[in-house]
Order: C-alpha cells, then sequence, then structure tokens
C-alpha cells in the first residue's frame, strides 16, 4: 500500500492553476497540459524504452536456446550453458516484471487518476470564470461533456503514443540490427514492410484524424440535444411535444451513427491491408531465412529467431494500428473539447483590476449605451444618480432596457460606451468577483444548486453559523415549510435537496428560499427583479415588511411590472426603448399624467368598467 500512495502522492490535480489558460494550437494545448506531468511523462517514456528491449530480447532468447540444443548432445547442455540459461530466465522472470509493475504504477496510479483529473480540473476551472454570455451561446451539456472528456483522452493519446513510438522504433530498429548481423538478405523484408508500413500511416491517419473528430463533434451535439430536452422536460411535457423531442434527437443520433460507420468503415479496410503486409512480412522472412538455412549461410538459431521475430513485430504492428485508430480517436475528441476550453477568456479583470470599496453606495450611470452588438441598441445614454440609501424602481414596458441596465451594473457585459461608477469607483476597473460580492440580487426566475437547503441559503455566506442560517430562512418565511422538507433519499429539513434548478420546490419556495439566501449576503447594494412575483398575496404582503426592513441603510435598485410593489420606493425612473423618459415620486408621476400614468391605470383599471376606471383615474389624480 505505501508503494501505491507513494506513486499517487506524485501528481496533485486539484492543485490552484497557474499561468495563462490552455491555448488554442493543438500541440501547444498538448504541452499545457503534459509540461505539469512531465516528470511523469518523462518516466513513462524511459519505462516503455526499457520494456520495449527487454521484449526485443524474447526471440532473441529463443534463437539463442536452439543454437545451444542443437550445438549440445543430451547431459551437456545445463553443464555448459548453465549460466547464460539463468541469465535468461533472470532477464525473463524478474528484470522485465520489475520494469513491467514500474510501467503499470507510473500509469495506472499516478497518470490515469491523476492526470487526467488535472485536465479536467483546470479545464473547469477556466470555463467557470468565463462570461455569462459565454454559457448562453451553448448547451450546458456539451459544455460539461467537453470538460469531463477531454481530460481522459487527452490522458490516453500520450500514453498510448509514447508505448506505440517505443514500440515500432526499439522492437523494429532491433529485430533490423539482430537480422543485418547475421545476414543483410534477412532485413529485405522487414525494410519493405516498413515501407509499405509508412505508406499505410501516410494515407490513413490524415483520413482518421478527420473522420474522429466528426464524431466527436456528431457525439457532442447529440448530448447536447439530449441534455437540451432533459432540462426542459416539464416544458415538453406540458405541450405534449415528446414525438418532437424524437426527431429533435433523432436528426442527431443518424449524424453520429452514420460519423461513427464512416470511422470503421475506414478501420476496417486499414486492418485488413495491414494483416495482409503481416501475413506477408512473415511469410517473406521465413522463405529467405529457410533459403539461407538451406544454403549453410544461417545456423537454425538465427531461423528461430527471425521467425518469432517478425511475427512479434506483425502482432505489435497491429496493436501500434488499433493503437493509432484510439489515439485520432481521442485526438478528435481533444480537438472538439478545445472548441470550448482552448477560448479566450471572455471579459477578464483588467491586469491592474483591484477590489471595490463601498462605503456608501452611491450608483452612478453615466452616458450608457449597449446594444447587445446591434446596430439598433438597446440602451441609448443613460444618465441615473442614486444617492447612498436611495430606493429606486425601475419601470417600464417590456424590452424597455431595465434588466439590461441591471446586468450591466453587475458586468455580466461590457459596456458600448459610457461608464457605471460606484462610490466614484469605475466597475470596469474592479475585479469581477469584488463588484458582485457587494451586490445582492433577487431575480424573477430563481435558480437553485441541486443541493441542501443550508447549501443554498448559505451560498449568500459560506462562513454563516447555523443559527444565522435559520435566520435568514426565518426572515424569508422558509422555516415553517423548509422543516417538513423530505427529499427521495430520506435526508430532512435543512439537509433536503432541492433537486436541479430547485425543481422539487414550487415556485414560491424558490423565491424564499432565495429571499433568505440574499438576506444572509447582507451587501450594500440591493437589486430586486421581480423578487416576489412566484408568491401569493399573503406571503407576498408578509415578505414585504421583511423587505423593507432589508432595504432600510442600503442602495436599492428594484424592477417590478407590478407597480403596486414598487409605489413605496423614494424614486421611480421610467425606462421606454432605451431612455429614460420620466422620474419622480409615484404620486409626481401620476400627477404628470405620462407613461407611468398611462401603465398604472392599465394595471389598476384595466379590468373595470368605463364608470369605475374614472373614479380610479380621480382618486389616483388627487393621489
Amino acid at each position: 500500500m505505501r508503494m501505491f500512495r507513494f506513486f499517487e502522492r506524485l501528481l496533485e490535480p486539484t492543485a490552484l492553476p497557474t499561468g495563462a489558460p490552455p491555448p488554442a494550437g493543438l500541440a501547444a494545448f498538448y504541452w499545457h497540459y503534459a509540461r505539469q506531468a512531465r516528470h511523469l511523462v518523462a518516466a513513462l517514456f524511459a519505462a516503455g524504452f526499457i520494456v520495449a528491449i527487454l521484449d526485443t530480447t524474447i526471440p532473441v532468447f529463443i534463437g539463442h536456446v536452439v543454437t545451444l540444443v542443437s550445438a549440445h548432445s543430451p547431459g551437456t547442455l545445463l553443464r555448459d550453458s548453465w549460466p547464460q540459461l539463468v541469465g535468461m530466465a533472470l532477464v525473463l522472470l524478474v528484470a522485465r516484471p520489475v520494469v513491467m509493475l514500474l510501467q503499470n504504477l507510473i500509469t495506472n496510479q499516478a497518470i490515469i487518476p491523476g492526470f487526467s483529473n488535472l485536465i479536467r480540473w483546470q479545464n473547469h476551472w477556466h470555463v467557470v470564470r468565463q462570461s455569462w454570455s459565454f454559457f448562453q451561446n451553448d448547451f450546458a451539456g456539451r459544455i460539461a461533456q467537453r470538460v469531463m472528456q477531454t481530460g481522459p483522452s487527452l490522458r490516453e493519446s500520450v500514453v498510448s503514443a509514447t508505448n506505440a513510438v517505443w514500440y515500432i522504433l526499439v522492437y523494429g530498429g532491433g529485430a533490423v540490427l539482430l537480422m543485418a548481423s547475421n545476414d543483410l538478405r534477412l532485413t529485405i523484408p522487414v525494410l519493405l514492410w516498413f515501407l509499405g508500413y509508412a505508406v499505410l500511416l501516410r494515407y490513413f491517419v490524415p483520413l482518421l484524424r478527420l473522420r474522429s473528430r466528426r464524431m466527436s463533434e456528431t457525439r457532442s451535439q447529440l448530448t447536447g440535444r439530449v441534455v437540451d430536452s432533459y432540462t426542459n422536460i416539464a416544458t415538453v411535457k406540458l405541450f405534449a411535444r415528446p414525438r418532437d423531442e424524437d426527431e429533435f434527437v433523432r436528426v442527431a443520433m443518424d449524424d453520429l451513427t452514420e460519423a461513427h460507420r464512416d470511422q470503421l468503415r475506414l478501420t476496417t479496410l486499414w486492418g485488413v491491408i495491414l494483416n495482409l503486409a503481416n501475413a506477408a512480412l512473415v511469410v517473406g522472412t521465413g522463405v529467405v531465412a529457410i533459403w539461407l538455412w538451406n544454403d549453410g549461410r544461417i545456423p537454425v538459431g538465427t531461423v528461430a529467431m527471425a521467425l518469432p521475430l517478425t511475427w512479434h513485430i506483425a502482432a505489435i504492428a497491429g496493436w501500434v494500428a488499433q493503437n493509432v485508430a484510439t489515439i485520432f480517436e481521442n485526438i478528435g475528441v481533444v480537438q472538439e473539447g478545445m472548441r470550448t476550453i482552448a477560448v479566450p477568456r471572455q471579459m477578464p479583470d483588467r491586469p491592474d483590476a483591484v477590489g471595490l470599496q463601498v462605503t456608501r453606495g452611491a450608483v452612478r450611470f453615466e452616458g450608457l449605451r449597449f446594444g447587445y452588438g446591434t446596430e439598433k441598441g438597446v440602451l441609448h445614454g443613460i444618465d441615473l444618480r442614486v444617492s447612498p440609501g436611495e430606493r429606486v424602481g425601475l419601470v417600464g414596458p417590456s424590452g424597455a432596457g431595465k434588466s439590461t441596465l441591471v446586468n450591466l451594473l453587475l458586468r455580466f457585459y461590457d459596456l458600448e460606451g459610457g461608464r457605471i461608477l460606484i462610490d466614484g469607483q469605475d466597475i470596469a476597473s474592479v475585479t469581477q468577483e469584488s463588484l458582485r460580492a457587494q451586490i445582492a440580487m433577487v431575480t424573477q426566475d430563481t435558480s437553485l444548486l441541486h443541493r441542501s437547503i443550508r447549501d443554498n441559503i448559505r451560498y449568500g455566506r459560506p462562513q454563516a453559523s447555523e443559527w444565522e442560517v435559520r435566520r435568514a430562512a426565518a426572515q424569508a418565511h422558509a422555516l415553517e415549510f423548509i422543516e417538513g422538507l423530505e427529499d427521495w433519499y430520506g435526508r430532512r429539513g435543512f439537509d433536503a435537496h432541492v433537486g436541479e434548478r430547485g425543481v422539487k420546490l414550487s415556485g414560491g419556495q424558490r423565491q424564499r428560499i432565495a429571499l433568505a439566501r440574499v438576506i444572509l449576503k447582507d451587501a450594500p447594494i440591493l437589486v430586486l427583479d421581480e423578487a416576489t412575483s412566484a408568491l401569493d398575496s399573503e406571503i407576498e404582503a408578509a415578505i414585504q415588511e421583511q423587505l423593507d426592513g432589508l432595504m432600510k441603510g442600503r442602495t436599492v435598485i428594484a424592477i417590478a411590472h407590478r407597480l403596486s410593489t414598487i409605489a413605496r420606493l423614494d424614486r421611480l425612473v421610467v425606462l421606454d426603448e432605451g431612455n429614460i423618459v420620466e422620474e419622480g415620486t409615484h404620486a409626481e408621476l401620476l400627477a404628470a399624467g405620462g407613461t407611468y400614468a398611462r401603465l398604472w391605470r392599465r394595471q389598476s383599471g384595466g379590468f373595470l368598467d368605463p364608470f369605475t376606471r374614472r373614479a380610479v383615474d380621480i382618486v389616483s389624480a388627487a393621489d
């Protein structure tokens, strides 16, 4: 066990990555990871070289034994040649097993678990720090598959290529030298075979690489579609569309099947041609060896060495050929994975970025322009100041730019013009983690982690005590339903798991967990995006009291389509088509009779008869 642990500890897969992210070139991408385990790769290279040399001695030993038997009469062989026989036995019984044990320890105990997971860990570490838009442009399942599969594929191609190189060079080169030392004509079949083998590799390898990459891409596409269907299974069932999903997945499945067939056609053809070449090598070597022995030019021991030597070359060639197909299949997986992993980090922090320091909580938007890269744009020169401790509501029709403004404050996107300041600090010059650590946000589309209730609430402040977690849950009116929860594995209360994205909870329960998380975070700037939209009226009224308390002393920016939920805020800002069209209190905006008043009338009296609606208008005007 101590020996196993020694090799297992040679590589720490989850050490903090250092240096630049993975480069885009294939060779550079391989070297980026291989250099971090270069001592293991070098040791594997050396062990493979020694194993290949020792394997080459086996046919030599066979030939030598035949020569000794031919040269001795019964009863004299052991007396005269026992040291040679013992030496050969020690090589086979001791030296070769020891070196193969070393090779297996390096491969199985150090490289396979350590190197594979080092690549996976660093892939994840890099990808999880990509921008929000990066994840919006691809399937989550496909990203995860690329992160997970690239590690084993890169490792397997490195190990297989190392072994294949040594077996071909050492075993093939050794065979040529051994045969040439007896008679140069013995090398003719081997040299012709090597020439044909090189031609086969030159023709088949590029085709294998292309088809392996295509198969990897189609497999990734299939995984993405399957995961997309499962992630949105509620929508699939609500609209009774399983047959449409069948067709959606079937297209990708057919593409993968066709790509796999193309690859296997090539592999089968490659195997048939190689088997013919190997048979020709053995037969040709046998013919030449027997001819030379028949003429008395070589001893019988050389024939006994040449035939198993060439047969072993043929077996190794078949193994290498199979490995070549596997190597390029793995290279295809690596190349396909690089499309997600070897991508420069979008929106990285500036090299001189510093941590954001919030002392008052003043927020200022200056000349803000943004449009997701479109000519039309979404925000057009927004100028807005939010004083420390002020509670501001953003109002406007869908598409006016409210959520975009908040996303820019959180720096989910880079500005196309203008700047945003918090306490006089440009958020473009601070680290993104420090920025988001100072802002607590509750969104309309609440998503929870597939972990326990406790873990989800404590996500707001990981170092919070159990008492603080329970208090936050109570303030969010979530404690009662939490204590009654039990998941499929019998875990209860705060230990119960919520399912992927919190699917085991109702919308209102998810929103209360999210509120508890924000309460626990206790950040100086609070952003509410339809924070109570999923709650019933009774719970909403109770939580509104908690929100009022949470807002005290904090800078608040709230978005709400239900205007009644933000009417009590200090100031309302009305957006329309990416511009600020009105500002003021609820009463001031009603009195102005503009966009806000129109939205208010539509919500408060849209379903009333004309007489009642007129009465509501009079009351609203009086307010």
